[in-house]
């Protein structure tokens, strides 16, 4: 949590999150912001009499007044018509304070300011990457994939980036150990298939630091998701022309619509078209927000059962990662299925 600033007792109305905002980067003639928070603590109305940029290339936009308890915020705009570091102040004067209170931006312009957005979409705060979820799909026991996230420094400070809470499951490294400002690296992680315990579908997060011993929190977290496969040696004893057969109705199925309704549902039809049994060893889910309920395990050629699927709009508008729901058979040719969910905010990855 960060402190408030408290101005002089004989007037503690006017209270500011932070004095001063460091911008960062942008490229010649490129205007950049700089956002103040602040709040009218008194029990009278704040006026604020004026807002002065200490020069003609930083403008600035205020409320003249404030109310009680109200929160308000103050932009400061640089022209970036100058190369290099800036260090820009303006002044406010207002009836919250008997002193002028002096806010600060910090950055620096360089020549030309690479929009890296399309290379990079995530943005860890001046870390940028390339994806913030993993997803280790059809692994079998021995194997041992990896995964690359592609990284890069779109601050103005060195960066010594690093990979933590992983499980014994995964380790990882990063193709250097300081990274420089405008430069990017890759981080890879190996998945070490022969320390997982269960089949099916094992989750965990780890987490991206800009520097060792960073805080973790959900805005660096990485959801990692593994659905390792059934010993394949358990089929090979199965005559392929008596084996279960799975026939699935749908594979997706959509909650982006839930016509002003908190939740609804959709069913999905499993069918065994095999000459043996068909059974659904396991059945998981990837995220919250759903409720799944399959009307049988086990059956028998010809039969058919269905899985039941809840969405809850308002738990689903919260996830941060794509909902899927696993199931595991004993289907030779289809050992695993997975049904994809599709949810409004994932809608335009899609």
């Amino acid at each position: 949590m960060m402190a408030l600033l408290l101005l002089p007792a004989a007037a503690q109305r006017l209270t500011i999150e932070k004095t001063t905002v460091e911008c960062g980067r942008t490229g010649y003639e490129q205007p950049i912001t700089a956002t103040f928070e602040l709040r009218n603590k008194g029990r009278k109305k704040l006026l604020i009499e004026s807002v002065k940029p200490d020069c003609g290339c930083t403008a600035v936009e205020y409320p003249k007044e404030v109310g009680s308890g109200a929160k308000f915020q103050i932009k400061m705009t640089y022209d970036a018509r100058q190369l290099g570091h800036f260090h820009k102040m303006a002044a406010i004067k207002s009836n919250g304070s008997k002193d002028i209170v002096y806010l600060t931006m910090k950055g620096v312009v360089i020549p030309e300011m690479v929009d890296y957005t399309g290379q990079y979409p995530i943005a860890m705060g001046d870390l940028l990457l390339d994806m913030n979820e993993l997803f280790f799909d059809d692994v079998n026991k021995g194997d041992e994939p990896i995964q690359e996230i592609h990284i890069f420094n779109n601050g103005t400070k060195p960066m010594e980036p690093r990979v933590m809470h992983l499980p014994p499951y995964l380790s990882a490294t990063v193709s250097t150990e300081t990274l420089a400002p405008s430069r990017g690296a890759t981080v890879t992680l190996t998945l070490h298939s022969d320390k997982l315990r269960d089949y099916g579908l094992t989750q965990t997060s780890v987490y991206m630091a800009q520097q060792l011993g960073e805080k973790v929190s959900q805005d660096n977290e990485i959801p990692t998701s593994v659905i390792l496969l059934p010993d394949l040696k358990s089929f090979a004893t199965i005559n392929k022309d008596m084996a279960p057969q799975l026939y699935v109705s749908a594979t997706d199925v959509d909650f982006t619509d839930f016509a002003g309704k908190s939740k609804k549902t959709e069913e999905i039809v499993f069918t065994n078209n095999g000459q043996s049994t068909l059974t659904f060893s396991s059945m998981q889910m990837s995220t919250g927000g759903l409720k799944i309920t399959l009307g049988k395990r086990d059956l028998e050629p010809g039969q058919s059962t269905t899985l039941k699927i809840t969405g809850f709009a308002a738990d689903l508008a919260k996830i941060r990662t794509r909902p899927r729901i696993l199931l595991i058979t004993n289907d030779p040719t289809r050992a695993k299925v997975v049904i994809n969910i599709r949810v409004s905010n994932f809608r335009a990855k899609e």
